[in-house]
């Protein structure tokens, strides 16, 4: 039955995501010319997937995260995580970036101000007026000010496309031989429009520069940055996917969201950690022996009362500082015990 899984969760590189079938005909996207394959994972991934173990080798999902994750990878929809904070939501794009080598991992952090733009480009119309400015007032530079003004991308690289530069979703959208990873972050966070805004973006799988279709007669091509840093060509305005991206969006359950987003999108809800996975979280992270060494801290941070939030970065916080004071006589041990309560307060008590 696991002959189907390309994301295996085994915590090792391998090349499944070559075996990926064809998508279905309605999410089939032929977008072009193809962009240069991204750079490999970058530091932030390698703290999310443990410092001690960059294979993640501990970060061993479960049965239903591996099939949701497959099944959003089959059938090339995004993929909505819900579950407390500190419950891996995160880490699973890592994850799945890291063992199916698609590269660094895009990450688009939403607050209550973000905006669908946000996510897709931004254009820098100031900068371009007052370079424009800067040129007319030049001596002896009307001419070549002229032309600017005239035909904004004369210059390979340069005009307008100096100006935009992709988000993460626009960067994500780019078309590429193998689908990138994108971890809109805090979904819920948003204001109330964006989730139905991301509707039309996530189905169609393509979004429109107006800044470049007004110049698309003129200037069909036009090398804009990416949000790697790359420099990449939009043609006509228009950035479409080739291989749809693989799309983790998270949420703390802090709303509800709109029946069009739950229906483009495959929902996996992941619990809050058991002991067992807490021991193999704290293994990755501190090292083999880890949580034998430290299974009393764990103890402490899974005894709370019904309804209690804690993160899992609050027992590394723990955990972190008991390794790192010493402490080993009594007085030194009571310290321990009081500053590991303080450290692992549930969130949701002020006092």
């Amino acid at each position: 039955m696991s002959d189907w899984l390309i994301y295996r969760g085994a915590g090792a590189p391998h090349d499944g995501i070559e075996h990926l079938p064809p998508p279905p005909p309605w999410r089939d996207f032929d977008g072009g010319p193809l962009v240069a394959p991204p750079a490999a994972l970058d530091p932030s991934s390698e703290r999310r997937l443990g410092v001690q173990h960059r294979e993640a080798s501990h970060h061993r999902p479960g049965e239903t995260e591996r099939e949701l994750v497959n099944a959003a990878l089959y059938l090339r929809r995004p993929l909505l995580v819900t579950g407390a904070p500190g419950s891996g939501k995160s880490t699973l794009a890592h994850s799945v970036a890291y063992e199916l080598g698609l590269g660094r991992v895009l990450g688009w952090p939403v607050v209550s101000r973000s905006t669908l733009r946000d996510g897709l480009y931004d254009y820098d119309a100031i900068g371009r007026l007052q370079d424009l400015q800067i040129a007319r007032a030049a001596p002896g530079a009307a001419d070549d000010a002229e032309a600017v003004d005239a035909d904004p991308t004369d210059e390979p690289g340069g005009g307008i496309g100096r100006y935009i530069r992709l988000g993460p979703l626009g960067t994500a959208l780019l078309p590429a031989a193998r689908p990138r990873v994108l971890l809109v972050d805090e979904l819920d966070k948003s204001d109330i429009d964006l989730p139905n805004d991301l509707l039309n973006v996530l189905e169609e799988g393509e979004f429109r520069i107006p800044e470049l279709e007004r110049l698309a007669g003129s200037a069909p091509e036009v090398e804009v940055l990416s949000d790697d840093g790359a420099r990449v060509t939009v043609r006509d305005g228009r950035v479409r996917c080739h291989a749809f991206p693989f799309i983790v969006l998270t949420s703390n359950g802090e709303r509800d969201f709109p029946a069009p987003l739950l229906r483009r999108c495959i929902h996996l809800h992941i619990p809050a950690p058991d002991k067992e996975r807490l021991a193999a979280m704290v293994r990755a992270h501190f090292g083999e022996g880890a949580a034998e060494r430290y299974e009393a801290v764990i103890d402490r941070f899974l005894d709370r009362e019904p309804g209690d939030v804690r993160a899992v970065d609050q027992l590394f916080n723990a955990i972190h500082l008991t390794q790192k004071a010493g402490w080993t006589d009594e007085d030194e041990e009571e310290t321990r015990r009081r500053l590991t309560a303080e450290l692992m307060r549930p969130l949701d008590r002020t006092r």
